[in-house]
């Protein structure tokens, strides 16, 4: 199972910016997807996730400005990120609960897309 992120790049503040992420392999099914951040100089943290009945859960500090959804496919994850603030700029993360063909489940992540929110 692969996870290939993409869709970063460099905004000015205010701008929007909408990251995609592709979970392709043996995959049976996926529970959850999330994005997570690594700001420069820190540690990662987790941003936004949603679960296989499109429920969704925010970080506080992006709440009202980014949205995560799923392709029809389920395999797909999505952050339109709007009004975005220079402490946005980050490595994102995505990252997938997949359970593949043999029954296994386990977590995976993306290999991260930069964005830079910059004047």
């Amino acid at each position: 199972v692969q996870l290939q992120a993409s869709g970063g790049g460099s905004v000015q503040p205010g701008g929007s910016l909408r990251l995609s992420c592709v979970a392709s392999g043996s995959i049976y099914s996926i529970k959850h997807m999330g994005w997570y951040r690594q700001p420069p100089g820190k540690e990662r943290e987790w941003v936004a996730s949603i679960s296989s009945d499109d429920s969704t859960n925010y970080a506080d500090s992006v709440k009202g400005r980014f949205a995560i959804s799923r392709g029809d496919a389920k395999t797909t994850v999505y952050l339109q990120m709007n009004s975005l603030k220079p402490e946005d700029t980050a490595v994102y993360y995505c990252n997938a609960d997949v359970s593949d063909t043999t029954g296994r489940r386990q977590n995976y992540w993306g290999q991260g897309t930069q964005v830079t929110v910059s004047s």
